[in-house]
């Protein structure tokens, strides 16, 4: 099942989705202020150069807009981070590999099961399972931008891989890739001037 089961758990909801970058663009930066309070609030230190560009060029731009609204701080257009899982340590895929092939193997099949009643508990079960497996995969990173297709770029805020950017591409491929420049990763900064697809190496 490659199918990426979102959960609302830890959502926050902002109305609208990513907007054009020519309609964010003028989103102001934010003051230290403004950062240390949404730092604060989501429990994490901001990677320095995502910090540096709120702070010294836009709050928006290219990437979801960070800003405050009725229900705290979140990123605009953004429906996929989970907030709960912010400051657990990003999981690299390869972490997860061995893991995923067990679940993948006890995924239940119709034929084991004497009546379809037995097979439908049993399979929702295990879809639950595969649910949490999914929304741990992106644990301690940020949607931070929407690619289109079911593509996202994350930025990692929490553990070692902090401050790195991943392709999500498992709408198509179930895996999660980290962007590359030149074989080396690739800085927010330098990303920023790029399309994370030619960053992939697929």
């Amino acid at each position: 099942m490659a199918e990426d089961r979102r959960k609302a758990r830890g959502r926050r909801f902002y109305e609208g989705g990513s907007l054009p970058a020519r309609q964010v663009a003028s989103a102001p930066p934010l003051s230290e202020a403004e950062i240390c309070e949404a730092e604060a609030e989501l429990g994490i230190v901001f990677p320095d150069q995502y910090r540096e560009y709120l702070l010294r060029q836009s709050a928006g731009g290219v990437v979801n807009r960070l800003c405050r609204s009725a229900v705290g701080w979140g990123w605009h257009g953004d429906s996929s981070t989970n907030y709960h899982l912010l400051t657990t340590d990003f999981p690299h895929p390869d972490s997860c590999r061995a893991y995923e092939d067990e679940l993948d193997a006890r995924e239940p099949q119709a034929p084991d099961f004497p009546d379809h009643d037995a097979y439908q508990v049993a399979w929702e079960q295990w879809d639950a399972e595969y649910g949490v497996f999914q929304e741990r995969r992106t644990a301690g990173a940020v949607f931070i931008q929407d690619n289109g297709c079911g593509f996202s770029t994350l930025l990692v805020v929490s553990g070692p891989h902090r401050g790195s950017l991943w392709f999500d591409g498992r709408a198509t491929c179930d895996r999660i890739l980290p962007l590359n420049l030149d074989g080396r990763p690739v800085s927010f900064t330098d990303w920023l001037a790029r399309n994370s697809m030619d960053l992939v190496g697929w």
